[in-house]
């Protein structure tokens, strides 16, 4: 445990939940209004699964990626039209690292304990004044246990694969809804079973159904849970 960082007056609010469940433009849309901080985890470990296969690292050895976990160097940020650009030493990789491919490898790597253990710290670097929105699925369980609030943002399969579904088809790619699916469900038992920081709600989470909600409400709704916080 990083103790200093654990015992940091500066506030952290967690959103974790599947993947499809809304938690990624959910939280950039909090740390926004309140003009925070913002961790996509996630992205850590595509960084790493990208990393990994243009080094030609195994994605079942732990050692050799926690290794290069710690060699990699990235650099989140945007363009000037406002689009996400996202840098792997030195080279941009956004399009590859948003790939439904690359999150399945991202899933793969991240039930291993020596590549979480790996990314620790990293991600708990984010934790900087006035604030920090995080996303993920350990957030408020493992990485930040001493978050002001924790959210657990969940949808049922079906609605978070129709999401998917129509966010890929708008940038041009042809997959299937049935395909898609089955990498949602496929994914979440990789994710809920595996042996380390399972995905699994914190016990003092407020867990959110999304599925039948909008992000303007979703947002709305967990705003006035950070006010009642204040």
């Amino acid at each position: 445990m990083c103790a200093d960082t654990l015992s940091s007056p500066v506030p952290v609010i967690t959103i974790d939940g599947p993947s499809g469940s809304g938690k990624g433009t959910v939280s950039q849309r909090l740390a926004a209004e309140l003009g925070w901080h913002f961790l996509d985890s996630g992205a850590l470990y595509r960084l790493l699964a990208c990393a990994a296969r243009r080094d030609g690292v195994d994605l079942d050895d732990a050692s050799a990626l926690a290794d290069l976990a710690g060699r990699i160097d990235a650099d989140f940020g945007f363009s000037e039209n406002g689009e996400e650009r996202v840098l792997l030493d030195g080279v941009e990789i956004t399009r590859t690292l948003r790939c439904e491919d690359t999150g399945n490898a991202a899933s793969r790597i991240a039930a291993l304990p020596a590549v979480r253990t790996a990314l620790l710290a990293w991600q708990r670097r984010y934790r900087r004044p006035p604030g920090l929105i995080a996303d993920g699925r350990d957030m408020g369980t493992v990485v930040f246990p001493d978050a002001t609030l924790k959210i657990f943002l969940d949808a049922r399969p079906e609605e978070r694969a129709l999401r998917r579904f129509n966010q890929l088809n708008e940038k041009g790619n042809n997959a299937t809804l049935d395909e898609i699916l089955a990498e949602v469900r496929a994914r979440d038992e990789r994710d809920r079973t595996r042996a380390t920081a399972p995905l699994v709600p914190a016990e003092d989470a407020l867990v959110i159904d999304s599925s039948d909600l909008d992000i303007d409400t979703t947002v709305a709704l967990i705003l006035g849970q950070i006010h009642l916080k204040s």
